[in-house]
């Protein structure tokens, strides 16, 4: 018999679970997660004021110019998109492969797909210029004359899949939350608390047909996300790789994409428990340093394979003989815009390698040190794909310069905010952990809790 490590620390009982899960919601939070709340909502307030000056004024406040006509929205928009993936990968596919460790963050990983998408899903409207014409973009049975939705369109094929991702995603997490909805419902003392959570939790009671039919469409859902977590980065990925363009126009996108948005989430999943584990010190006991040192592991393996991804990129220009494509990519890594190459190739393949040492993967500062320069570098990696792609075209004459803007600055910082300022609303209106997931794991690893042969 193989004794695994236990995967809920202290001496808990089921009590004490429900207690400490609910603690945060059901009491005034401390000084700290106000002062977490407030530093969001000043980056949020960044965001509207900047999109609001864009909006009212035109596109021409940011970076994006002749030839760089994508900037900070489509590379923000993909980064976002990217960010969301991991938690439909550890709530679904590992919930399909039965793997516990999963329990303790699962829930909150979901929130962060749902949150990410949502961040994501403004910056295609915004980019566009005209928010309020955004209805275009949906096909719907055509009452505009001449303007027909373009089905051969991997712009149209995004709108179904992000939406879709986002309708699946949010019912998944909604879904998997109804049993400690109506754990917080009978524990409610106010009747206005009790009202709220006996509306959300669906009138669930706890029998076994409730078990049964829950059960039933928690695994439908996972088998039905499952797929979408290859297809929808698939899909952003076809944005550039169905185009002509040098250093867009290759068939390694879809998977290179994947890995790549799996990496990122991965490290903003770290970023988020970190924090979680610093605003609420009762969850360091669900999510261990165990859970944390499995996702350092996962951040690693695709660590590589992005640097894979990047190699193989050079080798198969300089494989086609394609004299543009060679120079796209000798512009990227050794052209006027090569430091940002250089620090997508820092962050994203040289930093993560420290996570070959155990003591790196189980100390809380050097891996959220780690997580932090990984965003940085995916948000790079795709700021190099659009831009350094972009602003030297087939003729010299059609060259130019991407320039950030304070208003560039405004988008990339305060989406930020609107995601940290969605992420701290629900761990403060909503239980973090899955109370229902963590109690059946209770004595995974403890005397009696053996596993295996």
């Amino acid at each position: 018999m193989i004794k695994r490590t236990p995967l809920i620390l202290g001496s808990k009982t089921y009590k004490d679970i429900t207690d400490d899960i609910c603690e945060l919601v059901e009491n005034w939070p401390p000084l700290r997660y106000f002062a977490g709340l407030m530093s969001a909502k000043f980056l949020f307030l960044f965001f509207i004021l900047a999109q609001g000056a864009i909006v009212f004024k035109g596109m021409g406040l940011m970076g994006v110019n002749h030839p760089v006509g994508w900037g900070t929205d489509i590379v923000t928009f993909v980064f976002w998109i990217g960010i969301g993936h991991a938690g439909t990968l550890i709530s679904a596919i590992l919930f399909l492969f039965r793997q516990k460790w999963r329990t303790s963050i699962a829930r909150t990983a979901e929130a962060m797909t749902v949150f990410a998408v949502m961040t994501a899903g403004l910056f295609p409207v915004l980019h566009t210029g005209r928010p309020w014409l955004a209805y275009w973009l949906l096909p719907y049975p055509n009452q505009r004359g001449p303007l027909w939705v373009n089905f051969r369109s991997p712009l149209v094929w995004d709108v179904f899949a992000v939406s879709t991702y986002a309708t699946v995603s949010i019912v998944f997490w909604y879904i998997g939350m109804v049993p400690d909805l109506a754990t917080i419902r009978d524990r409610a003392k106010n009747p206005w608390r009790k009202r709220i959570y006996g509306a959300l939790s669906l009138g669930w009671r706890g029998t076994a047909r409730n078990w049964n039919h829950y059960e039933m469409v928690y695994m439908l859902l996972a088998g039905l996300s499952t797929p979408l977590v290859l297809s929808v980065h698939s899909i952003v990925s076809f944005d550039f790789a169905v185009a002509s363009l040098p250093g867009w126009h290759t068939t390694i996108f879809p998977p290179y994409f994947v890995a790549g948005a799996i990496f990122s989430g991965f490290a903003m999943v770290v970023t988020l428990m970190t924090i979680v584990r610093i605003l609420v010190p009762k969850f360091k006991d669900y999510i261990t340093l165990d859970h944390m040192e499995a996702m350092n592991k996962i951040i690693m393996a695709t660590g590589m394979m992005v640097g894979y991804a990047y190699g193989s990129e050079f080798f198969i220009a300089w494989y086609s003989g394609v004299e543009y494509e060679q120079y796209a990519f000798l512009n990227r890594a050794f052209g006027p815009m090569a430091w940002s190459y250089w620090i997508m190739v820092t962050c994203n393949v040289f930093i993560p390698q420290v996570f070959w040492f155990k003591a790196v993967r189980r100390s809380i500062p050097l891996m959220f040190v780690v997580s932090i320069f990984v965003n940085i570098g995916m948000w790079f990696e795709r700021f190099v794909i659009t831009v350094t792609s972009l602003h030297r075209d087939f003729l010299p004459a059609n060259w130019g310069e991407f320039h950030f803007t304070i208003f560039d600055a405004g988008a990339l910082f305060g989406s930020f905010g609107l995601f940290l300022t969605l992420f701290l609303l629900y761990i403060r209106a909503l239980p973090a952990i899955s109370i229902a997931e963590v109690k059946p794991v209770l004595t995974y690893g403890k005397d009696g809790g053996h596993d295996g042969h």
